[in-house]
């Protein structure tokens, strides 16, 4: 269920992506989500390589390069994805801050584990 919900997420940030920034395109709806699941693994697996191969610039940087490195990772799922088009660095790297954003706001209901979380509140 947590997987599924991660999955949604990502796929919520693409479409917001895709609505905002004119240089996103997908070809269809099928698209979209295979890219919300390889953009998923390829975050799992090789964005760790990456950061750790760059950790010299990025500490130099003082972290911004990592805007740059999750750009690179949003421009390697469309070179694998020929449905999902983008027009360069720039417009990964903002597709990327959509769908972190995205993210970070989606975790209020997604906790560690996870899961959908509820939230009750008592009035006393």
């Amino acid at each position: 269920m947590g997987f599924l919900a991660r999955l949604f997420i990502t796929g919520l940030g693409l479409l917001l992506a895709d609505a905002l920034l004119p240089g996103v395109r997908f070809d269809g709806a099928l698209s979209l989500w295979l890219a919300a699941f390889l953009l998923g693994l390829v975050n799992a697996f090789v964005r760790p390589l990456f950061i750790l191969i760059t950790l010299p610039l990025t500490l130099v940087t003082l972290g911004l390069f990592l805007f740059v490195v999750n750009g690179m990772m949003v421009l390697l799922v469309a070179w694998l994805m020929p449905s999902f088009h983008l027009t360069g660095l720039g417009t990964a790297i903002l597709a990327s801050l959509i769908v972190g954003l995205t993210g970070w706001l989606a975790n209020a209901f997604v906790g560690d584990r996870a899961k959908i979380e509820v939230w009750s509140v008592k009035r006393q």
